[in-house]
């Protein structure tokens, strides 16, 4: 099935394309897939070749060329090649929707962002993994609701990335219980004789990460993107709230600062790190270079934790990190799936945490010590992360509903329109693209 995918303008972090399918077409197609991939493919072939499709490069392009092997040589029957993909995420994603618009069955399994397995799901480029049995229970709640559409589950979660809140455990030995006693702790902390210049860091740039920073403040509050139901939520009392905190309780009071507002991750980190800011908002490849006493000024200084919540809502962590998943077109989807269950099984996730870092997506391995003896964050506030972690939209969407809030949320905090109009605005926009886009129907029940 193809889709037709426009470009317009600079793409919000981990999509680019985006599908104009009718709602009945999409529907259908899922329903097809489902029926045939239990009789397609490669069920009785002997010698399947597949090519799997993820990043390349350094320590982890190594991991998954000897994890490859290992599969080859305990797997007689097939043979898996390494199909190279750029390893920035726009890129790659821009192969495989050129790919996959051209029904071609190579690479078979894809490497997904976060975001892509409901755009992917929908488009019919995807084959949902029911016929072989996967066991979701076995994974993080989050991961599993991240890459389920319309009911069924289109990705395994290889490995997991959250957003965290960063502490000078110096300055303030507790982790806040609160959003306000963070404030509260920041203004403490900076009002010391040579206190840091700025309460809290965070990426407040008008892309990707904005939202995913958002989120997380939304959460606190209660608020939602869309509830339940898939109806838009972002201007109700919860989101207000948590836009409102955002501006003057730490932006416009100058916990954070001007400049905030311009920043990625990479800014926010070189704050946190030259010893100018009491708290960081940021992911978890933070943790290990501040460490190095050559280049960190507030190394063996700091911890981590999820951000706290506020009264009517919960500590939420945004969620991100990689899945892998069966191109909808591959000639040998059961030998796609038996690498896809091999390299989520237990043992090659320990191997990924000792060998370049990333968090297991299975709750079980957080208590074994071997993931602990490799892993610079303690275990148990990752695990606390992961478990509060909050998937974005699942939507095929989403990331037209990101650029859209991306601009109402940045004209709220820069003080260009009050947080209730400005919301207002971002949800009519997004109530017109589900409308257009024919989501409405499709998104009841599948989106948080």
């Amino acid at each position: 099935m193809n889709c037709d995918c426009v470009n317009r303008g600079p793409p919000a972090a981990g999509s680019v394309g985006r599908c104009r399918l009718p709602a009945v077409t999409l529907v259908v197609a899922a329903a097809l897939i489902l029926t045939a991939c239990d009789g397609r493919g490669d069920a009785g072939r002997q010698g399947s070749v597949i090519k799997f499709s993820g990043s390349a490069l350094g320590a982890e392009g190594t991991l998954v060329a000897r994890q490859i092997d290992r599969f080859n040589g305990l797997h007689p029957d097939i043979q898996v090649e390494l199909q190279r993909t750029p390893d920035d995420a726009t890129q790659r994603h821009q192969l495989y929707v050129q790919w996959l618009n051209a029904r071609v069955g190579n690479p078979d399994i894809l490497m997904l962002d976060a975001i892509w397995t409901p755009e992917f799901a929908a488009a019919g480029w995807i084959l949902p993994l029911r016929p072989f049995a996967p066991a979701p229970a076995d994974f993080f709640r989050a991961t599993i609701e991240a890459n389920t559409w319309a009911g069924e589950l289109y990705a395994l979660p290889w490995f997991a990335d959250v957003g965290l809140l960063y502490r000078r455990i110096d300055l303030v030995p507790t982790e806040p219980r609160s959003l306000s006693e963070l404030a509260t702790a920041a203004r403490g902390a900076m009002a010391r004789p040579g206190g840091p210049r700025y309460g809290i860091v965070w990426q407040g740039a008008r892309y990707e990460g904005l939202i995913t920073t958002f989120i997380e403040y939304l959460g606190a509050f209660g608020g939602r993107i869309l509830d339940e139901n898939g109806q838009v939520a972002i201007n109700r009392p919860e989101a207000v709230r948590a836009v409102t905190f955002m501006r003057d309780q730490l932006y416009g009071s100058r916990i954070a600062p001007l400049e905030v507002l311009t920043w990625h991750e990479e800014e926010a980190r070189f704050a946190f790190q030259n010893g100018n800011a009491v708290f960081m908002r940021n992911w978890p490849y933070a943790y290990e270079p501040m460490s190095d006493t050559a280049e960190s000024r507030v190394a063996g200084k700091y911890a981590v934790s999820p951000m706290p919540g506020a009264p009517g809502g919960r500590s939420t962590a945004a969620l991100g990190g990689a899945q892998l998943a069966i191109n909808a077109y591959s000639e040998s989807p059961r030998a796609a799936y038996r690498l896809i269950a091999y390299l989520t099984a237990p043992e090659q996730m320990i191997e990924r945490a000792q060998a370049v870092g990333q968090y297991p997506t299975r709750p079980a391995l957080y208590d074994d010590p071997r993931l602990a003896a490799v892993r610079s964050i303690p275990l148990e506030q990752a695990k606390r992360a992961i478990e509060n972690a909050t998937p974005r939209p699942v939507t095929p969407i989403y990331t037209e509903m990101s650029e859209i809030l991306q601009i109402e949320l940045h004209r709220a905090l820069v003080r260009q329109a009050e947080p209730q109009a400005a919301l207002d605005a971002a949800a009519k926009r997004i109530d017109a693209l589900i409308d257009r886009t024919g989501m409405r129907k499709l998104t009841q029940g599948t989106t948080r």
